[in-house]
């Protein structure tokens, strides 16, 4: 059992980190072993994202002196909140690992946004989206496409006006 002073210590930590998350994704972790935790924390940390597994009871009045609006004590199973920098990135990861270990039992059960709560199918879409790493890859080769193309038009007009110039001097020349 965590003393009160203990509880009230993770409360404002957990405050602290659910303020300063752009995403939170809440799992149930039942049937998960060590291991595979251990696992996704670690894929998990890749991305900037902390992965905790509290009480509701205590995970409820952190999420509301923070201003999420979620209610904790109706989400599903044993709950790990993950604690994500982006708005993708633990959305995908958790998404990810789900897929790669069938065997797991880890299933998403609902998320936050923004401070907005959100489904287990809307945390589920929202892993499917690119990062912002890959949007930023796909906007620099959409600006990119119109130059290049431009670029490759202006260069075959002075290769063919060269190899007319090349095709007239040897014809001169034999």
């Amino acid at each position: 059992m965590m003393k009160r002073a203990e509880k009230e210590a993770l409360l404002k930590e957990i405050v602290i980190e659910a303020k300063a998350a752009k995403s939170i994704v809440f799992s149930d972790y039942k049937g998960v072993t060590v291991k595979q935790l251990s696992a996704l924390r670690s894929e998990l940390r890749k991305d900037g994202t902390r992965f905790k597994v509290l009480k509701k009871t205590i995970l409820n009045i952190a999420l509301r002196e923070a201003g999420i609006d979620v209610d904790a004590k109706k989400l599903e199973g044993q709950v790990g909140v993950a604690f994500a920098k982006d708005e993708v990135s633990a959305a995908k990861t958790i998404a990810n690992f789900v897929k790669a270990n069938k065997n797991t039992n880890l299933t998403i059960v609902g998320g936050a946004l923004e401070g907005k709560s959100l489904t287990a199918a809307e945390v589920n879409a929202l892993a499917k989206l690119p990062s912002k790493d890959e949007m930023r890859g796909i906007l620099a080769g959409t600006l990119q496409a119109p130059i290049a193309s431009f670029v490759r038009t202006l260069e075959a007009n002075i290769s063919g006006f060269v190899r007319v110039l090349k095709a007239v001097s040897d014809s001169k020349v034999s």
